[in-house]
Parts: C-alpha cells; sequence; structure tokens
C-alpha cells in the first residue's frame, strides 16, 4: 500500500468516524423527543482498482419498526375510541346519582315515598304536605338537570367534532407539504430524517383520531388510508367537511338534517363508528352525539313518563277527569304520547298544587281536580298516592324489557342500565389500553437506547484514534523521507 493510499484510507475512517460521533450525539440529544426515531449509519468499502481505498458513509437511516409502528398507531385510536365512550357512561352514571348517596334519583324517590306516609299520617300538617311537593320537585329538577347534561354531552361532542375534523385537514395539508419537501431533499442527496420524523408524529396524531394505515410510495413518499377503506391522502389530501351546531335539542339529528354529518371532497359519507371514520376519537364522538345520548335521553323521558302515568289514573285521584294532568305534568299539560321525545327536561309539577305558581296545597289531600278544601282529616288520596309510587307496572316506552317495576325499582334498573354499560366500557377501554401500552414499549425498544450510545461512542473513539495514529505515522514516514 502507498503512503498516499494509506493517507487516504485514513483520512476517509476519519470523516466516517467523525460522522458517526454526530449521529450518536443526535441519537442521544433526542432520547425523549416524540417522534424521533434512531439514527444509523451505514458504511460501506471505497475500491481504487483493486485495492481498497477506505470507507464511505452511503446514508443515515432511521431505525422504524414499521410493524410495530402500524399497530401501535391502530391501538392508540382503540384506546382513544373507548376512553370517550367510558367518559359518558361514567358521567351518566353521574348525573343519575349513587343510590347510596343524598341527591341521587334513587334518594329523592325514597324521600317522596316517606313524604307521603308521613303527610298520610297527619293529612292536616301543612308542612308534611309541603315536604310532598318539595321533594316531587326535586325529582322533575333531577330529571330535568339529567337530560340538560346530556344534550349539553351531545353538544361538546359536536363541538369536538369541529375542531378534530380542522385538526385533520391542517395535519393531512402539513403531511402532504412534508412528502414534496422530503422528495426534493431526497432528489439533491439531502438527509431527509429530521422531516420523516416531523411526518411520523403527524400521521401519530391522524390515527387517534381516525385509525389510519400508512402505505409506502416510491421515494420515501406514503399514502393515508383509514381502516374502513378511505383514502385520506394519495397524492393529494382530501378535504373533509363539517360545520358544527350552534345548539343541540333533544328532537335533532343528523338524519332530520338539524346535525351535520361528513363529507370528503364534497362527498356525504355515512359516520357510524364501524363505517369509513370510526375506530377512533372521532368516530367515538359520533357515536356519543348521534347513538349513546339519544338513547339515554330516550331512556330517561321513558322514566318521566312513567312517572306522570302513575299519577294521572282517575283511579288514584277520583277528582280528575280522564287525559287531565296529575302531580307530574308534561310542561304543565296533559302527556302527550306521541311528542315523549325530550319529556325528561319537560316534566313538571301540577300548578294547582304549587303555591307558588298560584295553586294550593289541599289539592294534594283532597285532589287535583276538588274545586274546594275538603276534611282536613281525609287521608284517602294521600295514601293513594303513595300506593301509585309502590305500584308494579311495565313502562310504556324505553328498553326496560316487559317486567313490572315500581318507582323506585324501576329508577334502580335506569342507573344500573348505565353503570353496566359504563363497567363494560371500561373493559374494553383497559384492554385496549394494555394493547396500546405493550406495543409502545416495543416501539420503544427499537428507539434510542442512551447506554448502547455510549458503548457505541467508545468505539467511535477507538476508530477515530486508529485513523488519527495512522495519519500521525505517514506523517513520520514522509517527515523521515524528506530529512533523507
Amino acid at each position: 500500500m502507498s503512503i498516499t493510499l494509506a493517507l487516504s484510507n485514513a483520512l476517509s475512517g476519519l470523516t466516517a468516524s467523525s460522522r458517526m460521533a454526530e449521529v450518536v450525539a443526535s441519537n442521544t440529544a433526542n432520547a425523549m423527543t416524540e417522534g424521533y426515531a434512531r439514527r444509523e449509519v451505514q458504511l460501506s468499502s471505497q475500491m481504487l482498482g483493486a485495492n481498497g481505498a477506505g470507507v464511505a458513509v452511503t446514508s443515515i437511516n432511521r431505525a422504524v419498526n414499521e410493524t410495530v409502528l402500524q399497530d401501535r398507531r391502530l391501538a392508540d385510536a382503540s384506546a382513544e375510541n373507548a376512553g370517550k365512550r367510558t367518559d359518558f357512561y361514567s358521567q351518566m352514571e353521574g348525573w343519575l346519582g349513587n343510590p347510596e348517596k343524598a341527591g341521587s334519583l334513587s334518594t329523592q324517590l325514597s324521600d317522596l315515598e316517606a313524604s307521603f306516609v308521613e303527610a298520610a299520617s297527619r293529612p292536616e300538617s301543612e308542612s308534611r304536605l309541603t315536604a310532598i311537593l318539595e321533594a316531587a320537585k326535586s325529582i322533575t329538577t333531577h330529571l330535568g338537570d339529567t337530560s340538560d347534561n346530556i344534550q349539553q354531552a351531545r353538544m361538546d361532542a359536536d363541538q369536538s367534532i369541529g375542531s378534530q375534523v380542522n385538526l385533520l385537514n391542517e395535519s393531512l395539508a402539513q403531511i402532504d407539504t412534508l412528502n414534496s419537501n422530503i422528495l426534493s431533499l431526497r432528489a439533491s442527496g439531502n438527509d431527509a430524517s429530521t422531516l420523516l420524523d416531523q411526518r411520523q408524529v403527524l400521521v401519530d396524531q391522524v390515527s387517534t383520531i381516525v385509525p389510519v394505515r400508512q402505505i409506502a410510495r416510491d421515494n420515501d413518499q406514503i399514502s393515508l388510508v383509514t381502516t374502513g377503506g378511505a383514502f385520506l391522502l394519495e397524492s393529494n389530501p382530501v378535504e373533509i367537511g363539517f360545520s358544527a351546531a350552534g345548539t343541540i335539542t333533544a328532537d335533532m339529528t343528523q338524519d332530520s338534517g338539524a346535525l351535520s354529518g361528513l363529507t370528503i371532497n364534497g362527498m356525504d359519507i355515512a359516520t357510524a363508528d364501524d363505517r369509513l371514520m370510526g375506530g377512533g376519537s372521532l368516530g367515538a364522538l359520533f357515536s356519543i352525539r348521534d347513538e349513546l345520548a339519544p338513547q339515554a335521553q330516550t331512556q330517561v323521558d321513558a322514566y318521566a313518563r312513567n312517572l306522570i302515568e302513575r299519577f294521572s289514573d282517575p283511579a288514584t285521584d277520583p277528582t280528575l277527569s280522564p287525559g287531565s294532568p296529575g302531580l307530574f305534568t308534561d310542561a304543565g299539560g296533559a302527556l302527550d304520547t306521541a311528542n315523549e321525545l325530550g319529556l325528561g327536561s319537560r316534566i313538571s309539577i301540577n300548578a294547582i298544587a304549587d303555591p307558588d305558581q298560584g295553586g294550593a296545597l289541599w289539592h294534594l289531600r283532597d285532589g287535583l281536580g276538588a274545586t274546594s278544601a275538603g276534611s282536613v282529616g281525609n287521608s284517602q288520596i294521600l295514601t293513594s298516592l303513595a300506593d301509585a309510587l309502590t305500584a308494579q307496572s311495565s313502562p310504556s316506552s324505553g328498553d326496560f324489557g316487559v317486567s313490572k317495576y315500581s318507582a323506585s325499582s324501576l329508577a334502580a334498573s335506569l342507573m344500573s342500565e348505565f353503570s353496566s354499560k359504563r363497567q363494560s366500557a371500561e373493559a374494553t377501554e383497559s384492554f385496549a389500553t394494555a394493547r396500546h401500552e405493550t406495543l409502545n414499549e416495543m416501539a420503544l425498544a427499537d428507539g434510542v437506547d442512551t447506554d448502547q450510545e455510549l458503548q457505541t461512542l467508545l468505539q467511535v473513539e477507538r476508530m477515530y484514534a486508529a485513523n488519527a495514529k495512522v495519519m500521525q505515522t505517514v506523517d513520520t514516514l514522509i517527515n523521515t523521507l524528506l530529512e533523507l
């Protein structure tokens, strides 16, 4: 080997060592940076004729397990979806109340039942009649607040959908821009690893909203397609359309046109969680707005209807004429069975028995249809009202099956339903979270290991020292030759 060739080999070794040291430093500095993929230096030998001519850095590669990354993204979407469902059912359970705590629907019904019994024992007592009125009002307030909370949950979901659609469009546009920038850098022979990291973060962000699969194209370009089969990015990003509502009431639905669905490049698409854009947080939000919350409202309305019907029977209060409202009313009037939707927010106390609305308490004792006060010692109607509350009957609507319930047992069934749904959603969320954590650990295993990087740095130092020694030796040989 000639002196010139030895010098060239050593110089290429120093260059490679320097580049490797830079990569180790970058890996170590970005060990905690989101989306950063560990860099690896690829070396190859150089040949000059039949002789070795040193080493060359051929590329800087990102160490990414694409299979694990794809699966982790799907797990992220599933965990987001399950989490939002769990949150809704937990809220619903809280709105109805814990049966063992004051303020719950069950507790308020128990208070109403007790107030009827106490008033029947002393029907002349205005304070006991007042207790009935207050207990009944607390129930209507509770059902009204629950209905308002359900509609607010739909409103919050609708607003979140709007925010997520905007974020989705922005992310897709940024990914498309990065695709172009990466292509330009590759064409000019420059390293595009940093842009690839940024693109990975954006794809991760998209995948929590809508589960997507990344399809590799030539020249480090990518396409994105949802697990439901909708292409979000293929050469150009799609434009996803959605219009948030200003307010939402129980009667507003997507089918009626009152609430917005989704469009892709102007074309309407199904928004169900098992369709094109489902499976992530966006699908869960549509489920809450269009399925879960309306189903909850239906059950609350059915309970309100059952309560109204219990006290509007002339057999319970003989002073009532058929079709007249009883103690509980539909916005002050008789129950309109054709307009049950939203009844939970309209149920109210009959003004005839409410002094605050110009009524009189004695109507609770003597009958809502009575024209004048009767004997203060008559407890017959009060006893009938108490019996109506505990009577076993099948609900006229709602998903309660064919069983018969008292008002309290029906409330318990209502609360049990959402407790069961919350527990089921939590189980699904736990599985999705466990899967996400497992896959995330697998992805991190391919990331930066600072201990390994330090070991690599020691090897690089030895390589650098060896090449420097060669150059020092060559320098000594040249000086010796010059001194001859």
